[in-house]
């Protein structure tokens, strides 16, 4: 995969694309009515209001061309049952120790680690694409520890 190009399940893509839409729409909006009406103030070298609304402004359109590039190198992938640990798999790990984690591997966008949401491209899920149950993995942290995980089960959303 080209280190460029964004993996993005079909869901994921409709909701930045929704996201794109209401930026464009609704936030532009609200934050031209503010500069509209910050500048009916006067003096805008010391107009607080239109600076903040400039800034405002500025943040929104960077957040706007974030989506557009995030987007445009978007590969939109299916998730289903493949053998192997892909995105949409939810994986069962066992530790050393016997504990048991799930993990649901989703795209970058989704990711919600707190949530056991993690990206196919963070360590844990590096290590663990296209491996199937019954292996063993090794995954080395951003910590520098090394945890070792027998996959136990795989399977799909």
């Amino acid at each position: 995969m080209p280190k460029d190009e964004v993996i993005l399940t079909a869901e994921s893509k409709k909701k930045l694309e929704e996201e794109l839409h209401r930026l464009r729409t609704v936030e532009r909006a609200r934050i031209a009515e503010a500069i509209r009406k910050a500048r009916s103030y006067g003096d805008l070298s010391e107009n607080f209001e239109y600076q903040a609304a400039r800034r405002e402004q500025a943040i929104l359109n960077g957040k706007i061309a974030e989506i557009e590039a995030m987007l445009e190198r978007a590969k939109v992938i299916e998730v289903e049952e493949k053998g192997w640990i892909d995105v949409g798999s939810k994986v069962t790990l066992v530790d050393a120790s016997g504990k048991q984690i799930e993990y649901v591997i989703v795209d970058a966008n989704s990711a919600d680690p707190l949530n056991r949401r993690i990206s196919y491209d963070s360590p844990i899920g590096q290590a663990l694409l296209k491996r199937k149950a019954g292996e063993q993995v090794e995954v080395r942290l951003p910590n520098g520890r090394t945890v070792v995980y027998m996959i136990e089960d795989v399977s799909y959303s």
